[in-house]
């Protein structure tokens, strides 16, 4: 695989001024918004469906209980602090996150924002730039814009997925007479739903179907406000818990991703531990040590079904939980306050219950489906504009040679059912997640928030500055031509088959561009290392480094770095 070639440009005053718009005002929206603005672009608009800034983290989504799958102060950006959280564990709460990102949007963006805004369609102007058909959903009035870049920041938790035997619509037709929503609208309903159980003069159970994150939060706030709920999910979510709160020089440092592997082995240590024998059995004994003593911590019974996960190091499913609480899941289950109908599936709705295939009925009053999300990128393009741009999934070829053939560490992956076995499989043709690889040399075009990872804050942050380069044509490590950015994105798309067996096929597209989830701080380095900005930028000497905590306030200087890169470009001065 030949490597990116340089590829650079003016970034002139006049692509300075032309309108960009930032579709979502989630946290890739706004820091993306945000970086743009402080680069030079005068003309940004962030155009969001919602009454609030945030996305998944809106005021509209929330509700008590809600913690964040990062340690405390890890998600934020290095414009502005947080305030460090109160809670035990170094936890974050939904609420904090909330807060902190409306006072980002106040303090930064606040005169850019479009809000409760649908965008129905995008498509291409003839000549450049783009047209988008919105309507504003306050006043029902639609209408047209026109934005010469569109960066997309949304798409991957809007858009419910429902199997059809569960639909309101199957309910209505198996004369169901109880509520049915999905978790989106949870917040919605939740006073509701618990003044209702708490008025029955009859025996009152609400079900939740599904095995996620949010399947478990919404059950502990039902379970702590005493309302009766039954858990219903064929396999569920890795939880990791340790019995004391970890020092930052493991938790916040770059440890965890040594101890899985890259797409490439940047170091001396990585190479030893994923491609030696003697290496693989320490990166293996490592992920069984922390299955097992997060099991222990949480007081997880070896029979329950609560087991049925996949090993934390092959998935990405995983379920921060930090130190024991009272108030958790997993202890509410063990107090008998959350029952658990699992392993088992959903066939149909009965008048006043569900029947799972386990042939078991299960009374429900309310049933909450925690069934996930599709993405909505399909229906934001016209079928033309999605071929030519390249934002849906392409068919892939398998290579014909294993190119990760010598990581012992990832020889022995569990067996895990794959949708689809040919010798041709779909995945992103996303170029670093960032930007669809057929689309690469137009630079009108790119995504933040596609790339999952478990340091979002950080992440996020980082590509904003690789797009605002991007579009400035600044100085930047590029592929040179599309089909090089193919080729590319074809070897990620078959790096995170071997790497996580059955994701690809599990996770919607839209948040699954690339997965960097222990690895973010292999995948941020390149990205800064293809704007010519130094990696590894915690420091430590050859003991250390591994240990060093990556703290996002390191990217404070990034605008000033990629201006003195810029400049030396301008007059030719190596660097």
């Amino acid at each position: 695989m030949a490597s990116p070639s340089f590829r650079s440009g003016s970034g002139s005053a006049s692509v300075l001024d032309e309108p960009v718009c930032i579709i979502g005002s989630g946290a890739a929206g706004l820091i993306t918004a945000h970086t743009l603005i402080q680069d030079g672009f005068s003309n940004v608009t962030i155009i969001t469906y919602d009454r609030s800034p945030g996305g998944v983290w809106a005021r509209q989504r929330m509700y008590p209980g809600l913690l964040l799958n990062n340690v405390a102060n890890e998600f934020r950006f290095s414009p502005l602090p947080m305030k460090l959280s109160g809670l035990p564990g170094k936890r974050t709460s939904g609420e904090e996150m909330q807060e902190y990102l409306e006072k980002f949007t106040a303090t930064f963006l606040k005169d850019c924002i479009s809000y409760e805004t649908e965008v129905f369609r995008i498509q291409r102007q003839e000549g450049n730039g783009w047209l988008l058909d919105i309507v504003d959903r306050r006043t029902n009035t639609p209408s047209q814009r026109s934005f010469s870049k569109i960066v997309l920041c949304t798409g991957g938790c809007h858009n419910p997925s429902i199997p059809a035997a569960l639909t309101p619509a199957a309910a209505q037709s198996a004369g169901f007479t109880g509520l049915v929503i999905h978790s989106s609208d949870f917040a919605l309903h939740m006073h509701k739903i618990v003044e209702a159980a708490h008025k029955s003069s009859d025996a009152f159970n609400v079900v939740v179907v599904g095995g996620g994150k949010s399947a478990d939060d919404m059950c502990a706030y039902l379970a702590l406000h005493d309302v009766p709920v039954t858990i219903v999910f064929e396999s569920t979510i890795t939880p990791l818990a340790t019995p004391f709160t970890l020092p930052d020089c493991i938790r916040k440092s770059r440890l965890l991703s040594v101890l899985s592997p890259h797409i490439e082995l940047r170091t001396r240590l990585e190479r030893f531990l994923h491609t030696t024998w003697l290496g693989s059995k320490i990166v293996a004994g490592f992920w069984k040590f922390i299955e097992w003593s997060s099991y222990e911590v949480l007081d997880v019974p070896k029979d329950s079904p609560l087991r049925q996960t996949c090993p934390p190091y092959w998935t990405v499913r995983g379920d921060e939980q930090g130190i024991p609480r009272a108030d958790s899941f997993f202890a509410l289950v063990n107090a008998g306050k959350i029952k658990l109908a699992a392993p088992a599936r959903v066939r149909k709705y009965q008048p006043d219950s569900l029947l799972l295939n386990t042939g078991e009925s299960v009374k429900a009053n309310v049933v909450i489906l925690s069934t996930g999300f599709k993405s909505s990128w399909p229906a934001m393009f016209d079928e033309e504009t999605r071929n030519s741009l390249g934002i849906a999934r392409q068919t892939v070829a398998i290579a014909e040679t294993d190119e990760w053939a010598s990581f012992r560490s990832i020889a022995s992956p569990p067996v895990i059912p794959q949708t689809k076995t040919s010798d041709a499989l779909s995945g992103s043709a996303i170029y670093r997640g960032i930007v669809p690889a057929r689309n690469i040399e137009r630079r009108d075009f790119a995504i933040n928030g596609g790339v999952f990872t478990t340091n979002n804050g950080y992440t996020y942050e980082i590509i904003a500055h690789w797009i605002s380069a991007y579009f400035r044509h600044d100085p930047l490590r590029l592929p040179s031509s599309p089909e090089t950015a193919l080729a590319d994105s074809a070897r990620c798309v078959a790096w995170l088959r071997k790497r996580y067996p059955g994701t690809l096929e599990h996770i919607n597209e839209s948040y699954t561009s690339d997965i960097a989830f222990w690895t973010w701080p292999q995948y941020t380095d390149s990205l800064l290392e293809d704007m010519h900005l130094r990696g590894m930028r915690s420091g430590g000497n050859w003991l250390t480094w591994p240990f060093k905590v990556v703290n996002v306030d390191e990217l404070a200087t990034l605008k000033e770095e990629r201006d003195a890169v810029r400049q030396r470009e301008k007059l030719k001065i190596p660097g």
